[in-house]
C-alpha cells in the first residue's frame, strides 16, 4: 500500500501527493486555502495584526480538509507526511497557478 510508503524525497513524495489529490472540488479548495494563506500571511506582514497570523492554519487545513473528506473521500496526506504534505500543497498551488497542473486531473 503506497499510504505505507516510507518517501526518500520531496521529488518522490509528490507524484503521490497528486494521486491523493484527483477530485477537482478537492483541488480547488486547496488551492483557495493556500492563497487565503497567502493573503493572510502578508496582511500580518502589513499590519502586524496577530490574527492574520493565527487564522492560518484554520485557513489552510480547513478547506484542505473539507475537500478530502467531503469529495475526495480520502485521509489527509498531511496525518502520516505533515513537511512533505506542506510543502506539496504550496508545490500544487504554484503548479496550478502557472498551468503546469489542472483544477480538473481527470
Amino acid at each position: 500500500m503506497e499510504q505505507d510508503k516510507n518517501f526518500k524525497s520531496l521529488k518522490e513524495f509528490y507524484p503521490f501527493y497528486l494521486t491523493e489529490h484527483q477530485n477537482p472540488t478537492c483541488r480547488l479548495l486547496h488551492f483557495i486555502g493556500t492563497g487565503l494563506v497567502f493573503i493572510s500571511f502578508f496582511m500580518f506582514l502589513y499590519t502586524f495584526n496577530w490574527i492574520y497570523f493565527a487564522i492560518i492554519p484554520v485557513l489552510g487545513y480547513g478547506f484542505a480538509w473539507v475537500g478530502h473528506f467531503f469529495f475526495e473521500k480520502n485521509k489527509p496526506a498531511t496525518f502520516k507526511y505533515p513537511g512533505y504534505s506542506l510543502a506539496s500543497d504550496f508545490i500544487m498551488f504554484f503548479d496550478i497557478l502557472t498551468g503546469k497542473q489542472p483544477i480538473n486531473p481527470k
